[in-house]
């Protein structure tokens, strides 16, 4: 029988999840010490964190994209390791690789591992578009399997793992475009756009003076894992499970409840791996903003973050410049979340 919030123990529960928000508020308060603004964007991955997934970053340069990883690293008291993809970039260079090693008293020689940056917690993943795809299935497999293999050789990788990828998305020219199926892996693709005025002020007084944020941990890595097992306990009704399904089933041209405008646009909708995040994604914001049980509120906001990469558009789409955000804004309107 799956454990849920309302069949533990109550002074437990209430002690686990007082810790969860508190955990919670901490991190918040270190990331703020060096970052400014980007409150839905700071949510987003805090979420994936929290359920265990993997978040792409996509904004133009300058946009703090590896400040923020950086940051939330250090304040989560993980393990953090930064690869800067690039097209020489080999798979060996992400996994680690063997290498001979002669013992000076015996003469033997014997094979030793020598683990890459792929074994640590928090990996950044810098431009994770400019690498070809060899090296972008290295990856993949950790990402999906936590474990990696090297000469034919498995090794496993100790959870909590993330990957938080950024990718640039105006220059084109020698990249390479992940493959739908890598795309698949990451909960969120969650777009960092520019500061208000007054939050580039901000940043100004915070990082062209002596002042200098100090982040502390104020968590561990078994303490993260404990996290996401509180998160899937959230409970949630039916009613709002069966709108998430709803909606992602609607991104399908194929399937009879699509709308005009998605037969219209859309080649491939989203799989039901979308669903399964919509739903924990969900479970996290929620137990996130002190509330105990799942809401239509939770499914809509996180919908676009969550689809937008799982739906590939159609020339047709591309002629009239509709984006998949587009598509969703106008599938959210078409289907509107039953009253709670």
């Amino acid at each position: 029988m799956s454990t849920t919030l309302a069949t533990l123990d109550s002074t437990e529960l209430q002690a686990r999840i007082q810790r969860f928000q508190n955990a919670r508020d901490q991190i918040l308060e270190q990331i703020r010490r060096v970052i400014v603004g980007q409150e839905e964007v700071i949510e987003q991955v805090m979420i994936a964190l929290f359920v265990g997934g993997h978040c792409l970053i996509t904004g133009l340069p300058g946009t703090a994209k590896t400040l923020l990883v950086r940051t939330l690293a250090q304040a989560l008291g993980l393990e953090f390791r930064r690869i800067q993809f690039t097209p020489d970039l080999m798979p060996s260079d992400i996994t680690g690789t063997d290498i001979i090693e002669e013992d000076p008293t015996t003469g033997r020689r014997t094979w030793t591992f020598v683990p890459g940056p792929i074994f640590s917690n928090v990996l950044l993943a810098d431009e994770i578009n400019r690498t070809p795809p060899k090296t972008q299935s290295a990856l993949l497999e950790a990402m999906q399997e936590l474990s990696c293999t090297v000469r034919g050789n498995h090794y496993k990788i100790r959870p909590p793992f993330f990957v938080l990828a950024t990718q640039n998305p105006i220059e084109l020219e020698g990249t390479y475009p992940l493959p739908e199926a890598q795309l698949d892996r990451f909960i969120f693709n969650t777009l960092l756009d520019y500061l208000s005025a007054e939050d580039e002020v901000k940043v100004l007084g915070l990082t062209t003076t002596t002042h200098q944020a100090k982040v502390e941990a104020v968590t561990t890595a078994e303490e993260i894992l404990e996290f996401q097992q509180l998160v899937r306990m959230v409970p949630i009704a039916d009613s709002v499970a069966k709108y998430a399904v709803n909606l992602v089933r609607a991104t399908r041209a194929t399937d009879a409840s699509s709308p005009d405008f998605v037969r219209n646009y859309v080649n491939f909708g989203a799989s039901v791996r979308a669903a399964q995040f919509l739903v924990l994604a969900s479970k996290a914001r929620a137990l996130m903003r002190h509330r105990y049980h799942v809401s239509y509120e939770d499914v809509i906001a996180l919908m676009r973050p969550i689809l937008r990469h799982r739906i590939l558009l159609n020339f047709k789409a591309e002629s009239d410049r509709l984006t998949q955000d587009d598509i969703l804004k106008k599938l959210l309107e078409a289907m509107p979340a039953p009253r709670e």
